[in-house]
């Protein structure tokens, strides 16, 4: 070969190799900028976590290819209305977690702050998420350093004051549960893109201090398919779990006592009896989290958990990045099961209460509380200090409400 053909070979080689790594620098942008795209709206207050994500991108992708198999990885008396009002400030003291000047210390998920996610559950079926109230309010604490989930359940039933709705219902006070159903777009009562979950977050911002950095709202019907992309949930439940009431007789809310194979739409009956208490229900799904989080973790689901977080993305509302779903599915495939604690504030802090309702020209039912107390206990929370555990929750006793405040998986 000639020199002059060496030379225009090295030439060519060299083009190559620079359009090669343009083509890689510019893919890297494009990744970039998909994975740290929230899938929604974000909330529209300053949040605790607003920073995580991209600087721990390389090492969270490294831990996920220790655990997903090559190629499978994709990113009672009647009270009026105005006895119940109490002075609510969106100006609430907190103890935060994690100062700017702090050293965070190294994580196999990344070397990232707490995060305060907003979980929801909605009553509606349809996955348009235009109406619906939210059956299941969660506030979900994500350590990433300590490696723990901390789960606290908030009762729909307590009246609260929701913003942005007085102009079109007259009033300001509700149950919890309807901030989300008037936030969504069906009732056009409130036009903020983040919608139902947005209007409930700054609820609950504005009622007990809570301050959610991002949200993840699901249906029923998505909730079911999801259960049945699992394959399912097996439950033993010792004494059988009798669902039944005066008002629906129907076997479906029959559990016979034994090993029990649920589906998808089994596990939602379960967790939504109406014939228990808000507090035994609240155990109910409880028993369900533990049970789903022990069939995540199993030897023939891990592999498959990158195909199913790209199936039901678009089925659920959140302002999540796919760079911090994928942090989050690193933390849930690595941490102990005992790492996932389940708070519950103290039974005796709610009373029974009737209030009167001028939407519904009657009165409703409702959990009367002292919000200071509720408050407390939320800063505690957010601040990662409450609570303790005393106690295991397990489908063996799944009409069981704990014996105080901290409970975790058995």
């Amino acid at each position: 070969m000639q020199k002059s053909q060496k030379t225009f070979l090295g030439i060519l080689a060299l083009i190559a190799l620079a359009l090669v790594s343009l083509i890689f620098y510019e893919g890297t942008k494009v990744y970039r900028y998909w994975s740290q795209k929230p899938l929604g709206a974000v909330l529209e207050y300053p949040t605790l976590a607003s920073s995580m994500g991209a600087r721990d991108n390389a090492t969270v992708v490294s831990a996920l290819q220790t655990i997903f198999p090559a190629g499978t990885l994709v990113p009672s008396a009647t009270v009026d209305i105005e006895s119940t009002k109490m002075p609510f400030s969106t100006e609430i003291s907190r103890t935060e977690t994690l100062m700017p000047s702090q050293t965070l210390s190294a994580s196999i998920c990344g070397n990232l702050p707490p995060m305060m996610l907003l979980g929801i559950g909605s009553d509606a079926r349809s996955d348009a998420y235009l109406y619906g109230r939210a059956d299941v309010i969660r506030a979900i604490r994500i350590d990433f350093q300590a490696e723990t989930v901390t789960i606290l359940a908030f009762p729909r039933d307590l009246w609260v004051d929701i913003p942005e709705i007085s102009d079109n219902l007259g009033s300001s006070y509700q149950k919890l549960n309807t901030a989300y159903i008037y936030g969504n777009p069906g009732l056009g009562y409130w036009d903020h893109p983040s919608e139902g979950p947005g209007l409930l977050a700054r609820t609950l911002e504005r009622n007990f201090g809570l301050r959610a950095d991002h949200y993840l709202a699901i249906s029923m019907d998505v909730f079911v398919d999801a259960i049945d992309a699992l394959g399912g949930l097996d439950f033993y439940f010792p004494n059988g779990v009798d669902g039944r009431s005066s008002y629906d007789q129907s076997e479906r809310l029959v559990f016979p006592a034994g090993e029990n194979h649920l589906n998808g739409e089994q596990v939602l009956t379960f967790a939504r009896m109406r014939n228990i208490s808000t507090f035994t229900r609240s155990n109910h799904q409880n028993v369900v989290m533990c049970t789903l989080e022990e069939k995540i973790k199993s030897p023939a689901i891990i592999p498959k958990i990158p195909a199913l977080i790209s199936a039901f993305t678009d089925n659920i509302q959140t302002d999540l990045t796919p760079e911090q779903i994928t942090q989050l599915a690193c933390l849930g495939t690595q941490m102990p099961r005992s790492n996932i604690i389940f708070a519950s504030f103290p039974k005796g802090t709610f009373g029974d209460s009737y209030v009167y309702d001028p939407i519904l020209g009657a009165n409703t039912f409702t959990y009367s509380s002292d919000y200071d107390v509720l408050r407390s206990y939320v800063a505690q929370f957010e601040a990662g200090t409450w609570p303790s555990v005393d106690s295991e929750i397990s489908s063996s006793n799944v009409n069981g409400e704990g014996r105080g405040m901290g409970s975790r998986c058995e």
